[in-house]
């Protein structure tokens, strides 16, 4: 009794906080304009696939991608957030059938990633993607991740896995970084057919000054324009200040013994 109503607990607690956390994006502009930019880049990368498939988006929790694409089938772990409720270790579909893979902030929670790439490659059609925003390793990302989120930030780790009770805090927000970047060889030669695609840098100023989704928001509306010109002039220093990237796997459509060949 006592672990059920712990349990039920746990999924009022993450209810109430993707609640808002989507109410924040919805009424703070810029940190709006920023989810906005991403969505875009997401929607983009899926609109290179000519080929007909399921969208689904992992992790949706306060998301309102579908907003934007009525079409996503949208999934979380908390039941009641969402259409679906899927782990991103066990997809339930079938091999082949999926477009695109959508996740935002979701990518660092997946205690396992081993095994989400390899469901991605099942489920993707040829051509399909794995579409992210995540967060990145520039020089202000780093100290200000380890030192001001409440979220653990660990680039020292040498292995992906971490193990994990609480879904929204037993995280590590390095992770892409160190699959994507630090360990790319790695992750090539053991998923071939997931290719990296893309890893650009985002804006980061308006994400900062936002607050983002729990923080507070100290920015007085008369400013946004302001800095949303400012963004743009400092998108050269995006590597040394930008908080997250978009990642985009897109699924070879050679077999995994042809691409495998080529490897040798």
């Amino acid at each position: 009794m006592a672990q059920r109503t712990a349990a039920s607990g746990t999924v009022s607690r993450l209810r109430r906080f993707f609640y808002y956390a989507k109410k924040n994006i919805q009424q703070r502009p810029l940190l709006k304009w920023c989810y906005d930019d991403w969505y875009e880049r997401l929607l983009a990368d899926v609109r290179s696939v000519t080929a007909p498939g399921l969208l689904v988006e992992l992790g949706s929790g306060g998301s309102y991608l579908k907003d934007l694409e009525p079409t996503i089938i949208t999934s979380d772990i908390v039941k009641g957030v969402a259409d679906q409720v899927i782990d991103a270790r066990k997809l339930p579909f079938a091999n082949n059938s999926v477009k695109a893979l959508f996740l935002t902030h979701v990518f660092h929670h997946i205690p396992d990633v081993g095994e989400f790439f390899a469901e991605a490659e099942r489920v993707l059609i040829p051509g399909g993607v794995v579409s992210m925003i995540d967060e990145s390793h520039t020089p202000f990302a780093r100290c200000f991740f380890k030192n001001f989120h409440h979220e653990p930030y660990r680039d020292e780790c040498r292995e992906w896995p971490f193990a994990q009770t609480d879904s929204m805090m037993d995280s590590n927000q390095a992770l892409s970084w160190m699959v994507f970047a630090r360990d790319r060889a790695r992750f090539e030669e053991l998923y071939p057919r997931l290719k990296i695609e893309a890893t650009d840098y985002l804006p980061w100023l308006a994400n900062f000054l936002s607050g983002g989704v729990t923080m507070r928001h100290l920015i007085p509306s008369f400013m946004n324009k302001p800095i949303r010109a400012t963004e743009q002039l400092l998108s050269p220093l995006a590597p040394v200040f930008a908080l997250h990237w978009h990642v985009c796997l897109r699924k070879s459509s050679m077999p995994t013994e042809v691409t495998s060949a080529y490897l040798k």
